[in-house]
């Protein structure tokens, strides 16, 4: 409503280019009346010989400087932001869009949050909380496998019962924490944005754009419920070659250790014990996850910078989050470990 102080002439100029059409939509409307009857055309005979249009519009500076007078009343400015407000309401019932909320109202509930600003900043302490135990976890069982398997490959004689089984169990709890536990973090949102309109600052905070994380079982969830059949088929090759084969060699290396009913003559036992190796795609995993890592930590940010920007009319500021996460390196553990079993 202070458009009259600090914009009078571009307002002015408003103004005068719709007096201007509404002059002439006057004229044209008066013109069609008097077409029916010959009492409305003696009537535009005259309107035309005694009104010039020209003179009329002549004068439309001096109208747009009564009315901004006008405009400028305080009487008339209540009245106008009655008008305007009124507006406005109508204009917000007509572009509301109603929202299932069911999911929002769950989180708050399991969060015991009243709104939606509480519950995220008390979901994302508890988060930080969890994973920074995630992690101290994931790193001790590493460097507790890590120093078993270096233990063992010391001395040069066979390993007892009791350890190879060890082994065998803490490679199945490497590869199962590992392919259950969220590899990578795919993050890209808009940290701080802010503009001007109207002479107000209007500005946004912690705006995601993009985020996934997702474990090895989550991919293959995600492919096999896919509608073509391609990626069904790549999911079932992936979980195949990366989970059911090492889970097979890892049995059978067990049951051959023992010899459990003269097991080491069965074929599916040595195929496993033996050749299956060759077929495990661990170590080629670790190294696509990694590489996926790269490439996608690679783009978001290259693409930031592009958006990125700070000057008086646009602060624009981003956050990259892409990360390895603890899946990833248990994961690698395992691919390792194994190898040197």
């Amino acid at each position: 409503m202070d458009l009259v102080k600090t914009n009078k002439a571009e307002l002015k100029s408003v103004v005068e280019s719709q007096l201007n059409v509404l002059i002439d939509k006057v004229n044209e409307r008066i013109k069609k009346a008097n077409e029916g009857s010959v009492t409305g055309k003696l009537k535009q005979s005259v309107i035309d010989t005694v009104v010039d249009m020209k003179d009329i519009k002549a004068g439309i500076p001096s109208y747009a400087d009564e009315i901004i007078a006008e405009m400028n009343k305080s009487k008339n400015k209540k009245t106008m932001r009655k008008v305007v407000e009124k507006k406005v309401k109508e204009y917000f019932k007509e572009t509301f869009e109603k929202q299932d909320l069911t999911l929002l109202e769950s989180a708050l509930a399991r969060a015991g949050s009243p709104d939606k600003k509480t519950a995220q900043e008390k979901l994302e302490k508890a988060v930080a909380i969890h994973q920074e135990d995630l992690s101290r976890l994931a790193w001790i069982f590493i460097a507790v496998a890590a120093a078993q398997f270096a233990l063992c490959g010391i001395g040069k004689k066979p390993l007892p019962a009791a350890q190879c089984i060890l082994l065998i169990i803490t490679l199945i709890a490497l590869l199962s924490a590992g392919v259950s536990t969220p590899m990578i973090d795919l993050e890209a949102k808009i940290s701080e944005m802010k503009f001007t309109l109207l002479g107000h600052e209007v500005g946004f905070e912690n705006q995601v754009l993009y985020y996934q994380t997702k474990s090895i079982l989550d991919v293959f969830r995600v492919m096999i419920a896919h509608a073509d059949l391609q990626m069904k088929a790549v999911g079932v090759l992936m979980v195949m070659f990366s989970i059911v084969f090492p889970v097979f060699k890892m049995i059978s290396s067990l049951i051959y250790f023992y010899d459990f009913k003269g097991a080491r003559s069965n074929k599916w036992i040595q195929f496993f014990v033996e050749k299956s190796g060759k077929w495990s795609m661990t170590d080629v995993l670790v190294v696509a996850i990694f590489m996926a890592y790269i490439g996608f930590n690679g783009i978001i940010t290259s693409q930031f910078e592009k958006l990125q920007m700070q000057d008086q009319d646009l602060v624009l500021l981003t956050t990259n989050g892409t990360s390895l996460q603890p899946g990833f390196y248990l994961f690698m553990a395992y691919a390792e470990n194994d190898e040197d079993r």
